[in-house]
């Protein structure tokens, strides 16, 4: 009985990755599209971290110093997962090492978590800036934002520590093909050898935990906002308002939605072209979508803009003068 476990159990030291499964033709043309589009993202949260390091006025308001770390952690969650795309694509092969699938199957998801938090925490914000307008100078300092920057930053990146452990030291049977374009626990569990033991156990507690805590959290801080402004705002004032919640809720409800279905819905991991579809969803065109939504009708982005514009100009005026 011994000797075949051993025979069905291997050590595998690479996994295939099968991606997207699409002839030649499409495989260049997905190419063209998220190579573009990766381009894109990245420009996009380069543009809003050197305004608001160049801006004076908005460096020190809290929710530009959230959106400017938000945006680097953009860019670090897509270039986790797009690169290694975009390199499968263009190689027929997707074979990716033991390690290199682990390491990456870990800081995708602890960027994942980090982004939960970086959500309730631009959530607090807006409840303090809104509910608490005289105490939330005092409280949302510069140095507090920082404060919390780091804390969503190394408590994400601990959240799932004890699970992706778990489950790279997991035995895997003969076949080490993963049927997605990324290694995920889902697919990773599914090619592990019984007994699992507490691996699958602690992923799910783990992921569940993040996404209903912070989930709460943002939806009850919302809805205080939201109550409050109709309460107490003059009607220019909860239009404003409004706006800029709208689209802090049109980002919160993009990733929530699609991790929600993914993750925490039962069978939502089962089929893979809906899997491929929603996990690319929410690490390629969300991260493209969010500077757009955050900086769209943005009255203190575009006023920074003008300011830096002027300055050129004058720089420019200066030099000829000289």
């Amino acid at each position: 009985m011994d000797e075949m476990e051993m025979d069905n159990t291997t050590s595998v030291q690479e996994f295939i990755l099968l991606g997207f499964g699409i002839g030649q033709h499409k495989r260049f043309l997905l190419l063209i599209f998220f190579t573009i589009l990766y381009m894109l993202t990245l420009a996009e949260n380069i543009t809003i971290i050197t305004l608001v390091f160049l801006d004076n006025h908005l460096a020190q308001l809290p929710m530009y110093i959230l959106l400017s770390n938000f945006s680097w952690l953009e860019m670090c969650y897509v270039s986790t997962t797009v690169p290694r795309m975009l390199y499968d694509l263009a190689s027929p092969h997707g074979v990716i090492s033991f390690h290199d699938c682990f390491l990456q199957f870990y800081i995708f998801f602890s960027l994942g978590c980090t982004e939960c938090f970086f959500l309730s925490t631009m959530a607090l914000d807006r409840y303090l800036a809104i509910c608490r307008p005289l105490r939330y100078p005092h409280i949302m300092s510069p140095h507090f934002c920082y404060t919390l920057v780091a804390l969503c930053w190394v408590v994400g990146f601990l959240w799932y520590l004890v699970p992706a452990v778990l489950i790279s030291l997991l035995s895997f049977c003969e076949s080490n093909t993963i049927d997605h374009f990324l290694c995920d626990p889902g697919p990773i569990l599914a090619l592990a050898c019984p007994p699992l033991g507490n691996a699958p156990l602690f992923s799910q507690i783990c992921l569940n935990g993040l996404i209903i805590c912070n989930t709460s959290f943002v939806v009850l801080s919302y809805s205080t906002v939201i109550l409050t402004l109709m309460k107490t705002s003059s009607q220019g004032n909860r239009r404003k308002a409004f706006s800029t919640i709208s689209f802090h809720l049109v980002v919160v409800t993009l990733f929530y939605g699609s991790v929600a279905g993914m993750y925490l819905i039962p069978g939502g991991e089962s089929q893979s072209e809906v899997t491929k579809a929603v996990t690319l969803f929410y690490t390629a065109i969300t991260p493209f979508l969010n500077p757009l939504i955050y900086c769209l009708r943005n009255d203190q982005v575009k006023e920074a803009v003008g300011r830096l514009l002027r300055r050129k100009v004058r720089s420019l005026g200066r030099k000829e003068t000289t």
